[in-house]
């Protein structure tokens, strides 16, 4: 049995673009899908921080060192620039290989350049 797990995130991510009518779905800088591990044409999680919106989409390739993050086609009318996303991806694990997974975290500043990595993230306490 495969059980589906976290395998990176982008986050708090701000969208720079958002083009209707561009091919692609999700253009990121290409030193940020490297930081987190997401592959070219690899399906993505875009979570809006600003509205709510939660959409299924691909990750293509932006110019590295850019902080590019365009949302494109059908999904511009989910993001805005200057939107703060969280941009996901998981893969499937066996019950063995999901009890060592750690995913891999990139957090971001506002200009979309790496701020830290990580792989836990926080307990979250009640307050």
């Amino acid at each position: 049995m495969f059980i589906q797990m976290l395998k990176a995130k982008l986050h708090r991510a701000t969208v720079t673009h958002s083009e209707l009518h561009y091919e692609g779905s999700c253009a990121i800088d290409a030193e940020l899908l490297a930081a987190a591990g997401i592959r070219e044409y690899e399906q993505i999680h875009i979570y809006n921080v600003n509205n709510g919106e939660r959409f299924t989409t691909y990750a293509i390739v932006a110019e590295a060192g850019s902080g590019i993050i365009s949302v494109n086609g059908a999904a511009a009318h989910k993001a805005s620039p200057g939107d703060l996303v969280i941009i996901a991806a998981y893969c499937g694990l066996d019950n063995a290989e999901a009890a060592r997974h750690k995913p891999r975290l990139v957090y971001v500043d506002e200009g979309n350049r790496i701020a830290r990595i990580g792989h836990d993230i926080p307990v979250q306490a009640a307050s």
